[in-house]
């Protein structure tokens, strides 16, 4: 289980999560980084379309300070049955995904990742609390703060411009 913090996060960087091979991952590790984070599924049929586009992200913006973080979510039509072992098979086989792929997880309700509470805290008006379904979105800027959401249906190369400001460059 992923360690919580004992007091309200004030960002990201407070969590410690598990990869999917179940190593602790101290996320102070992305400090200063802008990161892009999605609640992803293999079986999804927004499956191919996020991850070719998740891929197109970060190759463009690794360099200059993007992480892409999945986390695999099976609380959508149970779309992520597989082991961690399979899933990260499947992404970085299929997809030849390079970024970080974590610890299978809940991203709502009771159960739901310490990580995944603290991305849905801020003011999102119409979205609420949980998230809708796989691919949901989270861009967090380089201080650890939530700078904005996006629901599953957004496609992840309409956040390039989101992206590009939060890191300070341009096209």
């Amino acid at each position: 289980m992923a360690s919580q913090p004992t007091k309200e996060p004030q960002s990201i960087y407070e969590f410690t999560i598990k990869d999917a091979k179940g190593s602790d991952v101290d996320l102070r590790t992305y400090k200063g980084k802008v990161l892009l984070i999605v609640n992803v599924a293999s079986k999804c049929g927004m499956t191919n379309s996020n991850y070719i586009e998740l891929n197109q992200l970060y190759e463009k913006f690794k360099d200059q300070g993007l992480e892409v973080l999945a986390f695999p979510c099976n609380q959508f039509g149970e779309e992520e049955p597989g082991s961690n072992d399979q899933i990260t098979e499947f992404v970085c086989t299929r997809f030849k995904s390079e970024f970080p792929i974590f610890d299978k997880i809940e991203v709502n309700g009771a159960n739901a990742a310490p990580v995944y509470k603290f991305l849905k805290s801020g003011k999102w008006g119409i979205f609420g609390d949980d998230i809708q379904w796989n691919f949901a979105k989270f861009l967090v800027d380089k201080d650890g703060q939530v700078a904005d959401r996006y629901y599953p249906t957004t496609a992840p190369l309409s956040l390039e411009r989101d992206i590009q400001k939060l890191l300070g460059v341009t096209e």
